[in-house]
This record gives structure tokens, sequence and C-alpha cells, in this order.
């Protein structure tokens, strides 16, 4: 049986990384993590930010309001908060939903 080398996933990122992922400068990061609770990146020794995949998953949520949705600072904290985004849904919910929307496309279909 051939060796197969695992797939090493980082662990922690640093902010100039995470700048590059969403070609923003370090100071918008930097200001983002003063205004959402949610960006709380560890700091090293040194006092260089530390991102983990949770908190690249929050930055992302954020960067979606305000860069693609149009939101205000306000706005996107509020909607943070209320947790109404579709990846607060259960997979079981989700994998409902769609089966009650393949239903209702088949009984369309039988119909047309």
């Amino acid at each position: 049986m051939p060796y197969k080398e695992k797939k090493i996933e980082k662990l922690y990122y640093s902010i100039s990384e995470i700048a590059d992922m969403f070609s923003v400068s370090q100071s918008l990061i930097r200001y983002w993590e003063s205004e959402f609770e949610v960006l709380n990146p560890r700091k090293n020794g040194k006092g260089n930010r530390m991102f983990t995949q949770k908190d690249i998953g929050h930055f992302r949520k954020i960067y979606d309001l305000v860069k693609e949705k149009g939101f205000t600072l306000e706005g996107a904290r509020k909607k943070l908060k209320d947790g109404d985004e579709p990846e607060n849904l259960e997979l079981g919910e989700i994998v409902k939903k769609l089966k009650e929307i393949k239903t209702f496309l088949t009984q369309l279909d039988e119909l047309l």
C-alpha cells in the first residue's frame, strides 16, 4: 500500500495572509476587529495577530455583509447578532427543506 501524505492545514494565519485572501488592507482588518466583537484573534508574545479558521469564517461573514451586500457596520453588527444567516440552519433542516422542494418540483412536473 503506497504512502499517502496527509493534507496539512494551518492552524493560524497572519494578518497579512488574511489581507491577501480578501484583497483588503491590514488596517481594515484591525479596524473591523475593534468594531465587531466576534473578531478576536489570538496574539502571540510579540503581539502579532494569529487568526484561526473560525476567525476567518467570522471575517468572511462580515466582509460579505459590508462589502458585498452594502450593509453599514451597525447593520452588519445587528445581522450577526440576530444570527439569521443561512449558515446557522442545522443540516437536518436543510435536508428537510431540500426534500420538500424536490417533492414540490416533482408534483409540478407531473402537472405539466
